[in-house]
């Protein structure tokens, strides 16, 4: 039997909550697994992130206080980002965000001095958006492993479409700008080219946005591989196709299930209210759509009627002030039957909840997952990235939810309410319920303890990346 190793990883989550918390839950696995494995006899893990990231990051991370956090000096006077900003949630507009992106370069060589004073790092696991940490890799001879935040259903379907757009885009009977075309290697699967937002299907495009993708998926190419929060029996058939294009693709999820439980602490206003709805016997609808996306006072309207006419309970957690768009009397029109959050809240919490019985989201992917874990299925109303194809994802593949249709980015209240109703009350709901149940328990085996295949995935992990030692 081989001698027990000491291993040092190094984690470098991208500036946005989406992507820190899963490479933070993923640092709790790790030393949840060094616990369990013989072969490990220690375990160190070092999280990099920047000064106004820290305090969040020190707090998620305050049940495991083994976990070291690193700060990096974040560059100032990047042409127009406004001050003090080191999170895409505090960007005033989304369109920052390859700015953004492209000044983390500058924390390079403060990364590179601090990689120098550290013990031997095993590997490094850094967000895809951090293109430039493949150098710095490179240099120190470390594996890196690439985290996206997605999952493989999404990558591989873009990996697909991307491999054959030549043919797609000269296609003489595909409209392809507007018209669904079938994905090659998926012939189930059909995708509109407005699925894909980051402009890789655009030839000849060479904007800022563009050129920053392709940074980052080539930086991805010279990775030891990918590791995704999600897990096998999820989507099998994706995982096996990423897998077969030469690189590792390790599924390690779902990464929320590594959370502790909370301590025991007064309940908000929002959990009384949903425990009055579970007495009452009444399903709720929770409706939240992450901290980027931007929606229009218009069809932030749209919504409040649509929930209004649907007679659906919700809980709508929402940092637009509701009542100022819509008139004063909107509040006392809903106070039976629905309640706006303006707080930060605790979604695990809310989608624990026995009285929530379904999630209108955008279909982040963080999202997504926890609504699988707890067996809620979904609304699904993508606005951005790589959402519409989640939105697919849930729909056709795995079946755990409904759709709303926009017409040119817009979605109308008539189709919000009747699609809230199909999924609370209708025949769809109930067949996606169903479903979503089954997936719950799927989740929640791949993390067990020896057996589960994301467990498994950690041991070949370990493994694999010990001949680099």
């Amino acid at each position: 039997m081989a001698e027990p190793t000491h291993h040092h990883v190094v984690l470098f989550p991208y500036m946005s909550k989406g992507h820190t918390i899963p490479l933070l839950q993923f640092g709790r696995l790790l030393l949840r697994h060094h616990r369990r494995e013989p072969t490990i006899s220690s375990i160190t893990v070092t999280v990099f992130t920047t000064p106004k990231n820290q305090p969040f990051v020190s707090e998620f991370l305050s049940d495991t206080p083994e976990i070291k956090v690193i700060s990096l000096p974040f560059p100032e006077n990047i042409s127009g980002i406004p001050p003090g900003v080191e999170s895409t949630e505090k960007l005033p507009f989304m369109s920052l965000y390859a700015p953004f992106t492209r000044a983390t370069k500058l924390l390079q060589p403060f990364f590179e001095e601090t990689l120098k004073k550290l013990p031997q790092v095993s590997f490094m696991v850094s967000d895809g958006f951090l293109w430039w940490t493949s150098e710095s890799a490179a240099k120190f001879k470390i594996p890196r492993l690439v985290f996206f935040g997605m999952n493989s259903y999404a990558s591989a379907v873009s990996i697909s479409v991307y491999k054959h757009k030549h043919k797609l885009i000269t296609e003489p009977a595909t409209e392809f700008n507007t018209e669904p075309f079938t994905v090659p290697d998926f012939p189930w699967i059909q995708v509109k080219k407005s699925d894909f937002d980051h402009g890789a299907l655009d030839q000849d495009k060479q904007d800022q946005m563009h050129e920053l993708f392709n940074d980052q998926i080539m930086a991805a190419t010279t990775s030891h591989g990918f590791l995704v929060n999600s897990f096998y029996e999820l989507e099998s058939a994706f995982v096996d196709y990423n897998n077969s294009h030469g690189k590792n693709v390790w599924c390690v999820g779902p990464l929320c299930l590594t959370d502790p439980p909370k301590p025991k602490s007064p309940k908000p206003a929002w959990i009384h209210w949903l425990d009055r709805k579970r007495e009452e016997g009444r399903p709720v609808l929770y409706v939240a759509f992450g901290t980027q996306a931007e929606l229009s006072d218009k069809q932030i309207m749209e919504l409040a009627l649509a929930l209004e006419d649907s007679k659906v309970k919700f809980l709508w957690v929402t940092r637009k002030d509701v009542e100022k768009i819509l008139g004063e009397g909107f509040k006392d029109r809903i106070r039976e039957c629905g309640m706006i959050v303006r707080d930060w809240v605790d979604q695990w919490e809310i989608l624990s909840h026995e009285s929530v019985k379904g999630f209108l989201s955008h279909c982040g992917w963080n999202s997504v997952q926890e609504s699988i874990c707890v067996g809620v299925p979904l609304l699904a109303w993508p606005m951005m990235a790589e959402q519409p194809l989640n939105a697919k994802m849930v729909v056709e593949e795995i079946k755990v939810g409904a759709r709303v249709e926009n017409v040119q980015g817009f979605v109308t209240r008539e189709e919000l309410s009747r699609k809230i109703k199909e999924l609370m009350e209708e025949e769809t709901g109930k067949i996606a319920r169903k479903n979503v149940k089954e997936y719950s328990k799927m989740a929640k085996a791949a993390l067990v303890e020896g057996t589960g295949s994301s467990w498994k995935n950690l041991d070949l992990i370990f493994k694999e990346l010990n001949h680099f030692q």
